[in-house]
């Protein structure tokens, strides 16, 4: 690091963003490390400075990359940011913004995020993409064995403090989903697991694995049973937001690298806006 600083005249966030992205290279390998030790003699090949200012446009839109290889890339989503298009924006979303950030980063060797699963816009947490249609074909094949975490402030206590909820969700034309103790011809068969970790000031933290990955499924499922997420507007109420935002976060994924078998997990921590409501060590930023 001081060696970089010192020779490109360069802040220490940008050449953060160089060696983090893969921009630096000493004696033709590819260095991340910012304290790697260097000796007498080595090359140091410094690449385009594009790739510090396209990592600057994802961080200004609050989005940090968590893991990146030749394969995938796993990102941590801002509340209020679309995951992908719809027919009202078409343009400021999360695979909109990581895909111009992966064209400036090296336009030489333009490459390309492809969807592998989705968040509601007003959830933040971790996101999945692929760099391949084949990658993203092993990705979604296996999505079911991928373990997904969520964190969730919701109304109330639940009753009883750990549980399983599982019913038909169907989505209606108005986009709204409904849940269904027996069959319907459009419903699909949806379960949700959840557990209590606090309850204060009468709202409840808790900590959410799915089963299945179906629209609005948490909403809905805690919804269902009395417990609303804080701040959603369309299965809850106005009246509850202590956030000042949705209260659900996607704080964690383990899965199988799609192409080594290697057992990846990651983790997000809760955001701030959540973590003030129940503190904790090592959470919220």
């Amino acid at each position: 690091m001081p060696f970089l600083c010192a020779a490109l005249a360069l802040k220490r966030k940008a050449v953060k963003n160089l060696l983090k992205f893969g921009g630096v290279a000493v004696n033709g390998r590819t260095v991340r490390q910012f304290d790697h030790p260097l000796a007498a003699g080595d090359e140091v090949t410094v690449g385009t400075l594009r790739a510090a200012v396209a990592a600057d446009n994802l961080e200004f839109a609050g989005i940090q990359v968590v893991f990146e290889d030749e394969a995938l890339i796993v990102l941590e989503k801002p509340a209020g940011l679309l995951t992908v298009a719809t027919d009202r924006d078409k343009t400021d979303t999360l695979y909109f913004r990581l895909n111009a950030f992966l064209r400036g980063r090296d336009p030489q060797r333009p490459e390309r995020a492809l969807v592998v699963h989705r968040l509601d816009k007003e959830t933040s947490g971790l996101v999945l993409f692929a760099k391949s249609e084949a990658v993203q074909r092993l990705l979604q094949g296996a999505w079911p064995e991928v373990e997904k975490v969520y964190w969730a402030v919701v109304k109330g206590c639940p009753n009883p403090e750990q549980g399983t909820i599982t019913s038909y969700l169907t989505e209606a034309k108005s986009l709204r989903v409904f849940s269904n103790d027996q069959p319907t011809p459009a419903g699909r068969l949806s379960t949700t697991r959840y557990r209590r970790l606090q309850t204060r000031h009468g709202l409840s933290l808790l900590e959410i694995r799915l089963d299945t990955g179906r629209k609005h499924q948490i909403r809905v499922h805690l919804a269902s049973i009395g417990c609303t997420v804080a701040g959603d507007r369309r299965y809850g109420t106005k009246r509850l937001d202590p956030c000042h935002r949705l209260g659900l976060h996607a704080g964690g994924l383990a899965l199988a690298h799609p192409l080594t078998g290697k057992p990846l997990a990651f983790e997000s921590p809760l955001p701030r806006a959540l973590a003030r409501l129940f503190p904790a060590p090592g959470t919220g930023r």
